[in-house]
């Protein structure tokens, strides 16, 4: 009779978990399914909140929206506005004034053509590719875009596409995460204060900024392991914001922006002479990044706008803040105008 007994509760045990493995398993395509017609923040690492502005927080003069973003407020879509969502990191968020960040000068531009568009900047400093996806789908959709231009920095952008955690992987332990987090609050960040803009001043010591180049110079060195795999998780992202974007007839266009290391030729020198001395000069390739970006866009239908030889032809004032990795209000001002021309192609057909 124990033994009879013993046999019913392993029979019983074993229903348990095959029911519940089906439930495990019925949950995550219910999960996958929702998430394909109507996408979700819940299932991306929802993160970016603890590098945003603090709404109305002051900014060289400006102050940013209730949002936290650095730009006017956010407003209900208009009949016949071509509305774009500029996503990114600092560079959209921009170290410069609010009227000279690019996204602003180029709305500026746009509309002095007679074009009826508007360019929300939604940059937050720190975040990457990751994070523009969370932020699309848990904040920019519901702002009826009719493009996301994102802006992909190649400086650190690799850098801050971390490798997915395992839970990111599954749609519901994607969700049980989000519910054991519900009760995270960020309030904002005051990123540059009431301050007067100096447009020369450095932001770093020489050490530190050589520092700071040379751990990031990963992405321009031959066969580095660490770029391939950083590379694979940028394009796992851009590919899913992609994807988002489609379902929702919204165009996607990513404007790469080069590091200083590609455009200064001395800062290049510096670095190399100071923590690669034994690298040779074959060991390096300035543009592997964006060839490989490229590559990738191409044969996946993504658009994009290389801005590395608009902003490496010769002649042109420093397009950098010196010691910052930054443009400069001239740098700004050049992307604005490298941008303007692929933008209005856009807003013809529009």
């Amino acid at each position: 009779m124990p033994k009879r007994r013993s046999g019913g509760a392993i029979r019983t045990l074993k229903i348990l978990v095959v029911n519940l493995l089906l439930i495990v398993a019925l949950a995550e395509i219910g999960f996958r399914i929702y998430d394909w017609f109507q996408p979700s923040f819940v299932f991306y690492k929802d993160s970016y909140n603890r590098y945003r502005g603090a709404p109305g927080a002051p900014d060289w003069g400006f102050h940013l929206n209730t949002q936290g973003f650095k730009d006017l407020a956010f407003e209900p879509k208009r009949d016949g506005v071509y509305r774009i969502l500029g996503l990114g990191d600092s560079f959209a968020f921009g170290v410069v004034p609010y009227a000279d960040n690019y996204l602003t000068r180029l709305e500026a531009m746009l509309q002095a053509r007679g074009a009826a568009v508007e360019i929300y900047n939604m940059g937050i400093p720190d975040i990457g590719p990751r994070d523009y996806l969370a932020l699309l789908v848990h904040e920019g959709l519901a702002l009826q875009p009719d493009m996301v231009l994102v802006s992909l920095f190649i400086g650190n952008d690799f850098s801050d596409s971390r490798r997915r955690g395992l839970h990111e992987y599954s749609y519901l332990a994607s969700f049980l995460r989000y519910l054991s987090a519900l009760n995270q609050d960020y309030e904002g960040r005051v990123i540059h204060g009431p301050n007067d803009y100096c447009d020369d001043c450095p932001n770093f010591t020489t050490e530190r900024y050589l520092q700071l180049e040379a751990k990031r110079s990963f992405v321009f060195r031959r066969g580095d392991p660490k770029f391939e795999r950083r590379f694979d998780n940028a394009m796992h992202y851009l590919e899913r914001l992609q994807s988002v974007c489609k379902r929702e007839g919204i165009e996607l266009l990513v404007a790469l922006i080069p590091d200083e290391l590609q455009i200064n030729p001395d800062l290049r020198e510096q670095v190399a002479r100071t923590h690669f001395p034994d690298l040779p000069a074959r060991a390096w390739d300035l543009q592997q990044p964006n060839r490989r970006l490229t590559e990738a866009f191409e044969r996946l239908g993504i658009a994009y706008l290389d801005l590395l030889p608009t902003l490496s032809e010769p002649g042109q004032p420093p397009l950098y803040r010196p010691r910052d990795s930054h443009w400069n209000i001239a740098g700004n001002r050049r992307a604005a105008e490298a941008l303007l021309p692929r933008l209005a192609l856009y807003l013809e057909r529009y």
